[in-house]
């Protein structure tokens, strides 16, 4: 350990976790290592492609390690030679504790909610589905569990009405690499102490488990409040999804951006409605959603009016997904 800081090695995979990655290092810490997962193929080239973090390691000339398996023996003997102070994890994969037990500060992550809510791979995407008002950044140590160890430093932010989870990640994300700072430094000083995370009843915990393609999908027959917060829950990526049938003819839309309006367009949900020929509208429960963005499939993002400059909606009808 060197002038308070400690020697690290960090772990994670998507530009999430670059930003912690990038504010250690400017802070000056040393960083023996980077482990990330393996180089995968990806896109419909398959062509083989490098993790974020791996993208950033690469340009600042850090050591990476790539296990296949994190009980590998072989990757056990090479993170242990490194002889790091403490492990730093954001954005990464769940470690055995062979591995997060190894270095005399711990490891710690860095979890985009206020835990001990929003426990699970996308607590971005369901604070918003969920309709929160505020959310944060949390850091804890790692435990045999998942999200569930003592906590050590936390920082809240309010969710506008309107914000989506895409911009709400690049807030979190700046957020989170200030405290994963301030997290290291209070380690090494021994000023920190974990406490553990609020005992919260399981029927009142708000889990934020991975978003399969079947969550995405968006049912009229919801009020416009929940429509509105899951498209902005699923901006930008996945999106969430909305299927247009004509005859046989089947046109799929990630919509990417909404409006709640206060009247109802139409009595039944899912009517499509065109007003000033460059405005869309879809009934639902209790009103009405205005489409402000949204992807046709094998097309790029457009505005509505771009969408409607093109696409004649006569005929056309919503497929209405059950509740159920």
């Amino acid at each position: 350990m060197t002038e308070g800081r400690p020697r690290i090695v960090f772990m994670g995979t998507p530009e999430f976790a670059v930003a912690s990655l990038n504010a250690l290092l400017e802070k000056g810490f040393e960083v023996a290592a980077v482990v990330t997962v393996p180089d995968r193929p990806a896109g419909r080239g398959r062509k083989i492609t490098f993790s974020p973090v791996k993208e950033y390691a690469l340009k600042n000339h850090l050591t990476i390690l790539q296990p296949e398996k994190l009980r590998d023996p072989a990757f056990i003997t090479a993170i242990s030679d490194l002889k790091a102070d403490l492990f730093v994890v954001v954005a990464f994969r769940m470690l055995p504790q062979v591995v997060w037990s190894l270095p005399p500060l711990g490891t710690f992550n860095l979890h985009a909610s206020l835990l001990p809510q929003y426990r699970g791979a996308a607590p971005i995407n369901h604070a918003i589905i969920n309709g929160e008002k505020r959310t944060g950044v949390t850091t804890f140590l790692i435990d045999k569990e998942i999200d569930t160890g003592k906590i050590l430093l936390s920082c809240e932010t309010a969710i506008s009405p309107d914000e989506t989870a895409g911009s709400l990640h690049d807030r979190l994300m700046e957020m989170g690499a200030s405290l994963v700072v301030e997290t290291a430094m209070g380690l090494a000083a021994h000023s920190l102490r974990p406490v553990p995370q609020e005992m919260v009843p399981v029927s009142l915990l708000k889990p934020a488990p991975r978003i399969f393609p079947a969550d995405t999908v968006i049912r009229w027959d919801e009020t416009a409040e929940r429509i509105h917060n899951l498209v902005r829950g699923l901006s930008p990526s996945p999106g969430a999804t909305a299927m247009l049938k004509k005859g046989s003819a089947v046109l799929r839309l990630k919509v990417l951006g909404s409006h709640i309006c206060g009247e109802s367009i139409d009595t039944k949900p899912g009517i499509l409605t065109v007003k000033e020929k460059s405005r869309l509208f879809i009934s639902c429960r209790d009103g009405s959603i205005e489409i402000l963005s949204l992807l046709p499939e094998g097309r790029k993002k457009m505005t509505a009016a771009e969408f409607l400059r093109g696409f004649d909606t006569s005929g056309w009808q919503l497929v209405l997904p059950s509740l159920s």
